[in-house]
């Protein structure tokens, strides 16, 4: 059965909608003071993210605050290969860390598909406890991220800027780089499938790195192998369409490519612009997105401008369907009032483009 409020799902399916429906990337997060409560209780950023109560109770925090059309899963983009085995860590300042950086032949061969079941029940059990939690009023997201950014916190053993081992490998390497992707991959569908299973309304892959690539690159190695995650996703489960969202950061120049792979919907970062994003693809999917978060260290009268804008570049919805976020993740710093003008903005104004 849809949640009391499925806005966000009928909109990502393109189905008439009252208003634009509004969800934000990172909206449980250090913004919000109850966060930053809860996150000292639990000691560490893991002892938060891998503890299903904790990860309930900050899933919870922001639409507890705000009115917003969805809730996501709090849990971090890095659980994959951690169940592998890499050791992940976070350092303080640092971001995270694994033990063991994957660039040698033998450190690929040992890449194996977690069963989700195992060593990431811990999300699965989350799942459970936020759609209990949250009693079907609104839509949960369940996420992941892509198998080429995965690959590249893998490759690098952590955080990069330049991405220089990823790129070494992909160039000189591609077979061992393939062998990264497909394992990845299989594990990806297979995770957001057992979050399908546990609950999930939505899921939604994170490509934060893909835009990195040169152009053939991100054909090659990023695209192909979301096609391949969307391609092995549950499309309905217990009689309901699962919709799936794409987001790469700074996929302006392949918009068409991305629209082409099966996903519901594609994410798109401010760079971008939904009103030529959308005659590009001819509604073929929903488009997410996508206000600069930035604006959201602006003051009320700003940030609902801003907000506007956003919602008149998509336009009138017809056969399309979009859902606001912002272009990517809510900034730390972000006062959280300032997010309340953002939600009820694009609740009050966007109602004139769903007659």
């Amino acid at each position: 059965m849809r949640p009391a409020n499925d806005t966000f799902l009928r909109a990502l399916l393109k189905e008439k909608t009252e208003y634009t429906p509004i969800w934000l990337m990172r909206q449980a997060g250090r913004y919000l003071p109850e966060y930053r409560a809860t996150r000292a209780e639990a000691g560490s950023f893991m002892d938060l993210a891998m503890n299903p109560h904790y990860a309930c109770e900050v899933t919870l925090q922001p639409v507890e605050r705000y009115p917003l059309d969805a809730a996501i899963l709090f849990s971090d983009i890095l659980t994959i290969p951690d169940a592998m085995g890499l050791g992940l860590s976070f350092q303080a300042g640092e971001g995270p860390k694994f033990e063991k950086a994957v660039r040698d032949e033998e450190t690929v061969k040992s890449l194996f598909v977690p069963d989700p079941c195992g060593k990431l029940k811990y999300v699965t059990d989350a799942v459970v406890e936020i759609k209990k939690a949250l009693n079907n009023r609104i839509p949960l997201i369940g996420f992941s991220g892509s198998p080429f950014t995965l690959a590249c916190y893998m490759v690098e053993g952590g955080s990069s800027s330049s991405f220089q081992n990823v790129k070494k490998m992909m160039y000189q390497r591609p077979d061992l780089f393939h062998k990264i992707l497909e394992t990845n991959a299989q594990a990806v569908a297979a995770y957001l499938n057992a979050q399908i299973e546990a609950g999930v309304n939505a899921v939604m892959v994170f490509d934060t790195w893909g835009g990195s690539l040169a152009h053939r690159q991100y054909k090659e190695f990023s695209l192909a192998y979301m096609k391949k995650v969307v391609d092995g996703l549950i499309k309905e489960q217990d009689g309901e369409r699962i919709p799936s969202i794409v987001f790469t950061k700074g996929s302006a120049p392949w918009v068409t490519d991305i629209a082409s792979i099966g996903a519901n919907a594609m994410g798109l970062d401010w760079t971008a612009s939904l009103g030529e994003a959308r005659k590009l693809v001819q509604d073929k999917v929903a488009l997410q997105g996508n206000l600069d978060p930035s604006v959201l260290f602006a003051d009320e009268k700003v940030i609902r401008e801003q907000a506007r804008a956003v919602i008149d570049d998509f336009g009138m919805v017809g056969n399309g369907g979009h859902v606001f976020n912002l272009g990517h993740g809510i900034d730390k710093t972000t006062p959280p009032e300032n997010v309340q003008y953002l939600v009820d903005e694009v609740h009050n104004y966007s109602k004139k483009y769903h007659l």
